[in-house]
């Protein structure tokens, strides 16, 4: 079964604006050229990902909740229901992904001892040395996704980029995980 194309990959991003600006007057071009490119760019960039990560044999999903186990610090836990607000997801929706990367010994899942009633998952060796590698190989991507930029340019768009960041935050608070209607 053929692919359905991303629309995005029919036109150049001039074509696309050039096309809105025709069917809508009230475009600014300039906001629209940002706006357009950051989504190609978010697009490719998880694309990208997602292939660096398949070759270390976890998927995205399972690399966002390693990356959360390691943002919370050592000893890399979390119960459940953290994991799920933290990453946007239903319950249901974290503990299927938990039961895999127990599988997988990506994670481990135990009762906590103090509390037999909380549950913690809490990274592996494997785990954190598959966090460690996906790193790796995303820092050098994104030092050559960045080499046409000097370092005042770099430093610059993020400026920019965070400040854009923060007001889309500021604006949509509960835009952090998925939203169900989304979904």
């Amino acid at each position: 079964m053929a692919e359905t194309p991303d629309p995005d990959d029919l036109l150049s991003l001039e074509e696309q604006i050039a096309a809105y600006q025709r069917e809508f007057q009230g475009l600014d071009p300039q906001v629209e050229q940002v706006v357009s490119a950051l989504s190609r760019l978010t697009r490719r960039m998880n694309v990208a990902y997602g292939r660096q990560s398949a070759t270390l044999g976890i998927s995205n999903s399972e690399w966002e909740v390693l990356k959360v186990l390691v943002l919370s610090g050592a000893p890399y836990q979390l119960g459940p229901g953290d994991l799920a607000k933290r990453l946007g997801l239903t319950p249901a929706a974290m503990t299927h992904r938990i039961d895999r990367m127990v599988n997988e010994g990506l994670v481990t899942r135990e009762r906590d001892a103090d509390n037999r009633v909380r549950v913690i998952v809490e990274l592996t060796p494997d785990g954190r040395e598959k966090w460690v590698e996906a790193m790796r190989r995303a820092t050098v991507f994104e030092a050559d996704l960045l080499q046409d930029l000097s370092g005042e340019e770099r430093g610059a768009l993020g400026e920019m980029l965070t400040r854009v960041l923060r007001r889309v935050e500021e604006d949509q608070p509960d835009a952090e995980g998925r939203l169900s209607d989304l979904d």
